[in-house]
């Protein structure tokens, strides 16, 4: 039978296509806000980050009632990084919201979920967001769209697809660009009439695959999915079936289903609906909860495996303590094994030697998330080069994480975006060009993806537009080059001076201004040249008693280059850190005196 009164819709999007603000718009369309409440924009970003970012990180459920019928929105990552969270929360849904931008048409991100929702059969509703830019073309994205789904294997049912033009900024939907209408009640309209009501039998055994897994302080791990079948109760007691065939027994402590931005605790919920569970203790994903009496059998979920690996240590750097409020190796530990509870996609695990925490991700953005948040609760720590996690085939021959880049440049720079890919070890599998753009993707190993975006916007001015997503592992393609230019090494512990740096910035790029503070084996700049240079960054000026016509002539320096966490990452090499205080992030050697370096390079 089919729940009539529930609709389950994803929505995928690429980043900045406006989804996050669409969701917004018709939360106040269902009357969840009151006419006169003051609410935040973007109010599913509810993470400091995603905010700043502009991204959505974390995958998240709310539902509205439009004409009696339950709506629950799955909001989904437009990132690669977290694309493991949009694979699992599609299994949750029956049909998506396909949003895309008026003026760019779809993106090679939403090729990537889309291609997975096509794959579950899932009713695609197209929105042409942004209509209301300057040279928008609707119909345009729409021809696109279409292309993009026969290109991806869309079945003809599929390819039939409605399609609502919008502008989620000024809140209002319709079903031609060119009609009046000021409101968002089309777009509500379709869901109800399109997406499909979930195809249940409240009757049969129950089942529920728990898609993903939060925590709380208070109630330990909290499994959220879609029950499949039958009814669960609260107290009821359930089989937990693992992915690998191990099974236990289980009471549901409470259930809860999501209304409105929250969760509604309730006694029981029909097959259909997105409920939350607490009560299975080491619930994970792809978890199936059933009846004991009458197992059901489901088919299992992936969870993408970590392709990106990073080490987190205790600072040992000579400022230690100065900016950050936890700066303990116990306390290190004791905050990753807790993010090792709530967050699944990540693998997060103590080395042998207790020497740090070996922290593996979906790639640098995914694993700089976690950093960032943590600097955020007052921790100074140092973290290593991230590595790439490497496999071994049947045969004993060594693989490595492959990606799949995708290119969009303009016509005169295609050359240029080529000669960069080559250099980073891509290969070119396909390359399209129109009037203006060359669209261009390669296969790339994981490793030539580091500073990569940096690199090809630089050889392209900022016009090219990059994107890659993890495709397979395949053979190992070989040592790769690193950085070409030395660094320039501080000799002394103390403050910056601009007449030292005055003579410096002849030599190279500094990342250091005048009084700011730098230690022994700290990175100030970037030397012009291969191999590193010891630099005094505290010489001042000898004061004579002569005078001379060039002695007073004014000290001009050029801004210090400042990193963000991601390009301090990709930036360094294998015997270089990153300190990341709540204030700073510095560039450093591993070991800080300069004999001691040439001490460990002979051995």
């Amino acid at each position: 039978m089919k729940q009539e009164n529930i609709r389950n819709v994803a929505i995928i999007a690429h980043v900045d296509h406006g989804k996050t603000t669409l969701v917004d718009r018709l939360l106040w369309a269902s009357h969840v806000f009151r006419e006169n409440q003051q609410v935040q924009e973007r109010v599913l970003d509810s993470n400091d980050q995603e905010r700043e970012r502009g991204i959505t990180i974390l995958s998240k459920n709310i539902s509205i009632t439009y004409k009696g019928v339950k709506i629950n929105v799955i909001d989904t990552p437009g990132h690669a990084d977290f694309g493991g969270e949009v694979e699992r929360v599609l299994n949750m849904a029956d049909g998506a919201l396909l949003i895309v931008d008026a003026y760019e048409g779809p993106k090679p991100q939403t090729r990537f979920v889309l291609s997975h929702a096509l794959e579950r059969g899932l009713r695609i509703v197209v929105v042409v967001n942004k209509i209301d830019r300057p040279n928008a073309d609707p119909e345009g994205a729409v021809d696109k769209v279409f292309d993009l789904m026969v290109e991806l294997g869309a079945t003809d049912a599929q390819l039939d697809f409605p399609v609502i033009y919008a502008s989620a900024v000024n809140g209002y939907a319709r079903t031609a660009p060119d009609d009046d209408n000021m409101d968002m009640v089309p777009l509500l309209d379709v869901i109800l009439d399109e997406i499909p009501a979930p195809e249940v039998n409240e009757d049969a055994p129950l089942a529920l695959q728990i898609c993903t897994v939060d925590h709380s302080s208070y109630e330990g791990r909290i499994g959220v999915g879609r029950v499949h079948s039958g009814v669960i109760h609260e107290k009821e007691n359930v089989l937990v079936v693992k992915p690998d065939g191990q099974e236990s027994k289980a009471q549901i402590r409470k259930v809860y289903t999501f209304e409105n931005l929250g969760k509604e605790e309730v006694e029981a919920a029909v097959a259909g609906d997105i409920v939350a569970v607490i009560g299975i203790e080491d619930a994970d994903i792809g978890d199936i909860v059933t009846d004991p009496e009458n197992p059901q059998e489901m088919a299992p979920i992936a969870v993408e495996e970590p392709t990106m690996a990073i080490v987190f240590e205790a600072s040992t750097s000579p400022l230690v303590g100065r900016e950050g409020d936890i700066v303990g190796a116990r306390q290190l530990k004791e905050r990753l094994l807790r993010e090792k509870e709530s967050n699944i996609s990540m693998r997060i695990n103590e080395l042998e030697d207790k020497s740090g925490i070996e922290v593996a991700g979906r790639g640098v953005l995914h694993l700089s998330v976690l950093m960032e948040t943590m600097r955020r609760e007052g921790f100074e720590f140092q973290v290593g080069r991230p590595r790439v996690v490497y496999k071994k085939d049947a045969n004993g021959a060594k693989l490595e994480p492959i990606e799949e880049a995708t290119v969009d440049v303009p016509n005169d720079m295609a050359g240029k975006a080529i000669e960069v890919m080559g250099n980073a070890g891509g290969i070119m599998e396909d390359m399209a060009q129109d009037e203006t753009m060359t669209h261009l993707t390669f296969k790339i190993p994981t490793r030539g993806t580091m500073g990569l975006k940096t690199r090809i916007l630089n050889a392209t001015h900022g016009e090219a537009v990059l994107f890659h997503h993890f495709l397979e592992y395949g053979p190992y393609s070989g040592e790769m080059t690193g950085r070409k230019n030395g660094g320039m090494i501080a000799m002394s512990t103390g403050k910056a001076v601009a007449y030292a740096l005055d003579t410096l910035q002849e030599r190279g790029r500094l990342f250091v201004g005048p009084g700011d503070e730098c230690y022994e084996g700290m990175i100030v700049g970037e030397s012009a040249k291969e191999g590193d240079m010891v630099v005094n960054v505290e010489k001042t000026k000898n004061l004579g008693n002569q005078r001379s016509s060039t002695a007073d002539k004014a000290i001009q320096l050029t801004p210090p280059i400042t990193f963000t966490l991601e390009e301090a990452l990709e930036y360094i090499e294998d015997d270089e850190l990153v300190e990341v205080t709540p204030e700073s992030v510095r560039l450093r050697k591993r070991i800080l005196g300069a004999t001691d370096r040439k001490k460990a390079a002979k051995k």
